[in-house]
């Protein structure tokens, strides 16, 4: 069976699979076909662990390919604390938050100011949960796990797949942070950019 780890992305879902990475029966991997496209998307192979969080907007071509015969992890965690992590990486080149807000909300970025942009974030954090919980409904092999709560409903998860391996192996990695988003990481050209455009709605005013 295939395991798909649906979340929003800065939900610890690289923790995640690095603890997955433990179990012998099944491979794991984090975003491996991201940028495929037609049925090269999902072309996992059996006995498969995928995290991807831009999974969440192909949920229908999803549900097409491996429907109820998939089990499927809500990860999730605070909904605050997830639109916080996004905001130090808002402005970050190819991020999904800059998609986001540029793409899908029609808000230029870079012309936001730090309360609008953390508010841009919660509604990304509440839209994708709220997709996928949408597409579960009708899926009868699944989890939602909380990151605040992932060692206990970790071993649920592993019980419930059948998993084989080193489970305190796979446990110890919740106890290091992976992929930890930092204010410091904004591009400098995403910066400049921001300066200039405040500078010509100075001159507009």
């Amino acid at each position: 069976m295939n395991v798909f780890v649906l979340c929003t992305g800065r939900s610890g879902s690289t923790s995640f699979i690095k603890a997955c990475q433990h179990i012998s029966n099944y491979s794991a991997s984090h975003e491996t076909l991201s940028n495929s496209c037609g049925d090269k998307r999902f072309d996992f192979p059996k006995n498969h662990i995928e995290a991807d969080n831009r999974l969440s907007w192909q949920l229908g071509q999803l549900n097409e390919k491996f429907g109820k015969n998939a089990f499927y992890v809500h990860l999730k965690r605070n909904s605050k604390s997830v639109a916080k992590s996004y905001s130090k990486r808002f402005l970050l080149p190819k991020s999904m938050i800059y998609a986001y807000a540029n793409g899908i909300k029609k808000l230029p970025p870079e012309s936001l100011n730090p309360n609008e942009r953390y508010e841009v974030c919660l509604d990304y954090v509440e839209t994708v949960n709220a997709n996928i919980k949408y597409f579960l409904e009708d899926k009868p092999h699944k989890i939602e796990i909380d990151l605040e709560d992932i060692k206990p409903k970790f071993e649920s998860f592993w019980k419930t797949i059948k998993a084989q391996g080193n489970l305190n192996l796979a446990l110890s990695e919740f106890d290091h942070k992976h992929n930890k988003s930092s204010s410091k990481t904004v591009h400098w050209r995403y910066s400049l950019k921001h300066l200039w455009l405040k500078f010509l709605m100075i001159l507009r005013s």
